[in-house]
C-alpha cells in the first residue's frame, strides 16, 4: 500500500514542489489549503508535471471542528507535512495578531486532529528566522535560537517549543522540524514557481516582476549593513532541493530512524549572498537590466544568515545541488511562462 500524506498548504510555493516530490516517490497525497495565498489551478500544474490529481479539501486550519472532521476522513494517513502558515515578515511586523492567530491556531488544531484521529507523525516547516540575529555563522542546530526580529519568525520559534512540549507527553508521536533558509527558483518545467498575491516580500519574485515590468523597480532595503557591500547576506537554496529534503524526512520519520522524538535539521546551500550580488547575477544569467532602488532598512530584517547543513547531510543524506544561476534561470523561466498565460 502506498503511503498517505496529508500536506497542509500544499497549494502554496514550497507545499506545491513537495507535493510533486512526493508524488515523483510514489507517494498518495491529500491537499488541504484555504487559498489564502495560493490558487486552486496549481491542481491542474501539478496534475501536468505528475500524470496524477492530488485529492484536495479547501479548508480553514483555524477552524477546529472543520479540521477535526477533515482529518477524521483521512485517518489512515502515515504523516502530516505542515506548510500552511502566513509568511511575509514586513507584514507580520505591521499585523503581528493576523499572524500569530493564523500560524498557531492552524499548527495546534492539526496537532490536535492529529492526535485525535491516531496520525503520529508530522514534519514542520521552519526556518531560520529563529536563530535571531546569530552570534555565530554558519548557523549550526546548535545556535541557540532567539527572539526573531518579526511576528512571522516568533510564529516559528513558538511552533517549535509547541512540538516540544507535546513529543514530552506522546511518547508515540514523533516530528521533524526543518529550518528554511530561503527558498528561490522554480520547477524546471516552468508550471509552478512562486506567485505571492499583491506586492511581492520576498527578493526572488520581486526581481522578476520588475524585469518583467509588473513592478516600476525593485527596492532594495538598505545598503548600511556590517556586510561586504552593505546589503542583507542569505543563504539562497533551490525550492526544489527543499522539496527533495521533505522526501528524506519523511522516510526517515517512517522508517523510525530518528534518534529523538523531534529532529531538527538546517535546510540550506552554506553559501551566503548578498542583495546586490543576486542582482547582479540575475542581469548576468538573463540579460536583463534591473531598475532598482536603495532605501531605507526594512523592519524584521538581520544582517547576515547562512547555514551549516552537515547535519542534514549526515542523518538525511541531503544536500542542496542546484546552484544561484539555476535557481534565478528557474525563476525566471516561470515568470516569463506565468506573463505568458496571463496576456
Amino acid at each position: 500500500m502506498k503511503h498517505k500524506i496529508i500536506v497542509t498548504g500544499g497549494c502554496g510555493y514550497i507545499g506545491s514542489h513537495t507535493v510533486i516530490a512526493l508524488m515523483e516517490n510514489d507517494f498518495e497525497v491529500i491537499i488541504l489549503d484555504d487559498l489564502s495565498n495560493s490558487n486552486e489551478q496549481i491542481l491542474d500544474r501539478i496534475t501536468k508535471i505528475t500524470g496524477r490529481k492530488p485529492e484536495f479539501v479547501k479548508v480553514d486550519l483555524k477552524d477546529l471542528d472543520h479540521v477535526h472532521n477533515v482529518f477524521g476522513h483521512f485517518r489512515d494517513a502515515d504523516a502530516v507535512i505542515h506548510f500552511a502558515a502566513h509568511k511575509a515578515v514586513s507584514e507580520s511586523v505591521q499585523e503581528p495578531l493576523k499572524y500569530y492567530q493564523n500560524n498557531l491556531y492552524s499548527l495546534i488544531n492539526t496537532l490536535i486532529s492529529q492526535q485525535e484521529n491516531g496520525i503520529h507523525n508530522i514534519i514542520f516547516s521552519s526556518s531560520a528566522t529563529v536563530y535571531g540575529n546569530p552570534d555565530t555563522l554558519p548557523i549550526t542546530e546548535k545556535n541557540k535560537t532567539q527572539r526573531p526580529f518579526s511576528p512571522y519568525g516568533n510564529t516559528k520559534k513558538i511552533a517549535e517549543e509547541i512540538l516540544e512540549d507535546v513529543v514530552l507527553v506522546s511518547p508515540d508521536f514523533s516530528a521533524i522540524s526543518l529550518r528554511y533558509f530561503n527558498p528561490i527558483g522554480a520547477h524546471e518545467s516552468g508550471q509552478i514557481g512562486e506567485f505571492p498575491n499583491g506586492i511581492p516580500n520576498n527578493l526572488m519574485p520581486y526581481i522578476t516582476q520588475t524585469a518583467a515590468g509588473v513592478r516600476e523597480k525593485l527596492m532594495v532595503f538598505g545598503n548600511d549593513y556590517p556586510t561586504k557591500d552593505g546589503t542583507p547576506i542569505r543563504d539562497y537554496i533551490h525550492v526544489v532541493d527543499l522539496a527533495e529534503a521533505h522526501v528524506l524526512a519523511l522516510k526517515r520519520l517512517l522508517n523510525k530512524e530518528q534518534e529523538s522524538q523531534l529532529e531538527i535539521f538546517n535546510l540550506g546551500t552554506g553559501d551566503g549572498y548578498s542583495v546586490l550580488e543576486v542582482i547582479q547575477s540575475f542581469e548576468s544569467v538573463t540579460g536583463s537590466k534591473l531598475n532598482f532602488e536603495i532605501t531605507g532598512r526594512r523592519d524584521g530584517d538581520v544582517p547576515k544568515l547562512f547555514a551549516s547543513t552537515d547535519l542534514a547531510k549526515e542523518k538525511l543524506g541531503w544536500s542542496a545541488n542546484r546552484k544561484l544561476d539555476e535557481m534565478i534561470s528557474s525563476s525566471w523561466k516561470w515568470e516569463q511562462n506565468l506573463r505568458e498565460e496571463l496576456i
